[in-house]
């Protein structure tokens, strides 16, 4: 982060500096070099944000922050420590927003003083993978910051921006909404070059009021662009590919059609041709840009449905003037940088695990049923699934059908986890699962007793699930049951 003063960060978020430190400074004097939320992990010289959250409110972490090293709070209310002494502070009416003004006059500076690029992503699926891959690639350029995990609310966009500093060159913004105006306000905070929609899906559907709402909150990243910027639209999504329409940058496409032809004159196209599954499950693909060259790509990703996400990224790198052959490296063999992104283990025992229950809607569901159905042939194949959350009214219709996929896949044995998840179940028994073909279990823990007794060496397991259902945690334990270690995720 670069340095800042609370004298700055009370000018820049309206807040007034309080306190002293121990040396009986004013705290408008102290500068801070690095900002988090979390007193666990604060470094020398940090902002402490006092955050007030679901479950614990940040103001009582304040003198616990100091402690490890923290000589500024960002805080709601005025915070004391033990012996009634005021800390440094500075006291704003929204911690939240105000992380925001501050994260926004950052990467102001960088941009004026070191030139600075910002590429924002967004979509209902694949914006962490996207964000992977894409770092992947200018990380070979140049220092670049992308968001830790799924960083990409109105909290995680500012702490992303505080790991920058006037040597990284390229930011990656994630972004994700659970409502209008969430996109516009994370772009107006960065005000990205580059703005990426991967796809609109009935992700938070029950939240938005409707898919056609997504599909407006999604294109808010591109109607922030300047005529500068260039957005980056799935061709393949009609409802993205619409947001042409909506943006006065410079439009490029990607695309896996390899019939397409853009409408809008001017519009250019990156696509991949001659898609197919390699071994192991990992796309590969001919990578072809808009100047005419091309490159082979297989990538180090598990399933096809990974194949927007390479697409996107090259497409992204791109925009931003890295050239064909330093994108192809960057993509080449790259595997999920993220936990729980269809992330593999091999056992000793002959199982193999895929974790895929970091994130689940119907359209990331059913192309994970179908990588399983793929790479499961000539194997016996269980999908263990749980609730896919915040789905509205259509919340029993869409397990339904993901029931009734299973079965048409030919999965062997489904394992349906929570109440939530349950039409599942009884949509493959309709479909025709009988006996222990579909089961049912109210936990993760009677899910993983069954799996422990029934899973036999030559088993291919995945799991898929919201983030809320905790599946993943249900396949860690798998994983680790025969002391398995991941093969392409974090051990």
């Amino acid at each position: 982060m670069i340095e800042l003063s609370a004298a700055e960060i009370a000018a820049i978020t309206g807040g007034k500096a309080l306190g002293e430190t121990a040396g009986g400074a004013a705290a408008a004097s102290v500068c801070v070099t690095s900002a988090t939320t979390d007193s666990r992990e604060v470094r020398p010289g940090a902002l402490f944000v006092a955050k007030p959250g679901e479950y614990a409110d940040g103001h009582l972490f304040v003198p616990r922050a100091f402690e490890a090293g923290a000589v500024l709070a960002l805080t709601e209310r005025e915070i004391r420590d033990d012996a009634g002494r005021l800390l440094p502070q500075v006291v704003v009416p929204d911690s939240v927003l105000a992380m925001g003004a501050l994260a926004a006059a950052v990467v102001a500076r960088l941009r004026a003083g070191s030139g600075l690029q910002v590429v924002g992503i967004t979509g209902s699926a694949g914006k962490t993978t996207t964000k992977d891959l894409l770092a992947g690639i200018l990380t070979q350029v140049a220092p670049t910051v992308a968001p830790v995990g799924s960083y990409n609310g109105e909290v995680g966009v500012p702490l992303t921006v505080f790991e920058t500093d006037y040597s990284t060159r390229y930011l990656v913004a994630e972004m994700g909404a659970t409502g209008i105006g969430h996109i516009e306000y994370l772009a107006q905070m960065v005000k990205p070059e580059v703005g990426v929609v991967l796809g609109v899906g009935t992700a938070h559907a029950g939240e938005f009021g409707g898919v056609d709402n997504i599909a407006r909150a999604k294109g808010e990243l591109v109607e922030a662009l300047d005529a500068a910027g260039t957005a980056v639209l799935n061709a393949d999504d009609a409802r993205v590919r619409a947001m042409a329409a909506r943006t006065s940058a410079a439009v490029l496409y990607f695309t896996a059609d390899e019939g397409f032809e853009p409408a809008d004159a001017g519009a250019r196209v990156l696509r991949a041709a001659g898609v197919r599954t390699a071994a192991g499950g990992h796309p590969e693909f001919t990578l072809h840009f808009p100047d005419g060259s091309a490159e082979h790509i297989v990538s180090g990703l598990i399933g096809s449905h990974h194949v927007a996400n390479l697409l996107a990224a090259a497409a992204a790198a791109w925009a931003l003037g890295i050239d064909a052959k330093m994108i192809a490296a960057g993509l080449r063999g790259r595997g999920p940088a993220s936990r729980w992104r269809m992330e593999r283990t091999e056992r000793p025992d002959g199982v193999t695990v895929i974790n895929d229950a970091y994130n689940a809607n119907p359209e990331s569901m059913r192309a994970a049923l179908r990588t399983l159905a793929e790479l499961g042939r000539g194997r016996r194949t269980w999908a263990v699934l749980g609730e896919m959350l915040e789905l509205g009214e259509d919340s029993v219709q869409e397990h339904d059908a993901l029931g009734r996929i299973a079965v048409r896949l030919n999965i062997s044995r489904l394992v349906v986890v929570g109440a939530g998840a349950k039409a599942m179940h009884n949509a493959a028994v309709l479909e025709g699962s009988w006996g222990e073909e579909s089961m049912y279990v109210d936990t993760p823990e009677e899910a993983y007793d069954v799996l422990a007794e029934q899973l036999r060496p030559g088993d291919l397991v995945l799991f898929k699930s919201s983030n809320g259902a905790g599946l993943r945690f249900l396949g860690d334990r798998i994983a680790a049951a025969a002391g398995g270690a991941g093969e392409g995720g974090p051990a």
